[in-house]
C-alpha cells in the first residue's frame, strides 16, 4: 500500500522503529489539505502539504502507531497521481484536531463527529496526492 506521510514518518529512523519492511517511493504533495501543528502534526482543509510517499504492506503497524483504534487518527484513501506502475489511491492519516490540541476546523454540522466531517469534505473536494517527479 502507498501511504502519504507528512510528519514523523518522513524520518527514516522513526519509520524503521515502526515498520520492518518499507520503501520511500519519493517526494509527494497532498493537495486539498494543509499541515497543522498540535501535540502531533495533523491536516486541515485547504492548501497543500509536502511529504513523502511510503510503500509498505504493514498497514496494521501504521494504524497502531497512529492510534487509529483509539480514534486519534483515521486512515482515509485519496486519489494518487503517479505513473502507471503505482496504485490509483494512497492512504493518508488525518488526526482529530480536538484530541491533538491543533488549531484546525473541519466544515460541517457540529453534531457530526470528526470522521463524518472528514468524509464529507473528501467527498466534496478534490483532495489528492501527486508524486513529485
Amino acid at each position: 500500500m502507498d501511504v502519504f506521510v507528512y510528519g514523523t514518518l518522513t524520518e527514516p529512523e522513526r519509520v524503521a522503529e515502526v515498520l520492518g519492511s518499507y520503501v520511500y517511493v519519493g517526494p509527494a504533495t497532498l493537495f486539498g489539505l494543509h499541515l497543522v501543528e498540535g501535540r502531533y502534526p495533523t491536516l486541515a482543509p485547504g492548501g497543500e502539504t509536502a511529504g513523502r510517499l511510503l510503500r509498505t504492506e504493514e498497514v496494521g503497524a501504521l494504524d497502531e502507531y497512529e492510534r487509529v483504534g483509539e480514534e486519534l487518527y483515521r486512515r482515509v484513501s485519496v486519489p494518487l497521481d503517479a505513473p502507471d506502475d503505482h496504485p490509483d489511491e494512497a492512504a493518508v492519516y488525518v488526526g482529530d484536531p480536538d484530541r491533538l490540541d491543533a488549531d484546525a476546523a473541519w466544515p460541517g454540522d457540529s453534531e457530526l463527529g470528526f470522521a463524518e466531517r472528514v468524509d464529507r469534505y473528501l467527498d466534496r473536494e478534490d483532495v489528492r496526492v501527486r508524486l513529485t517527479p
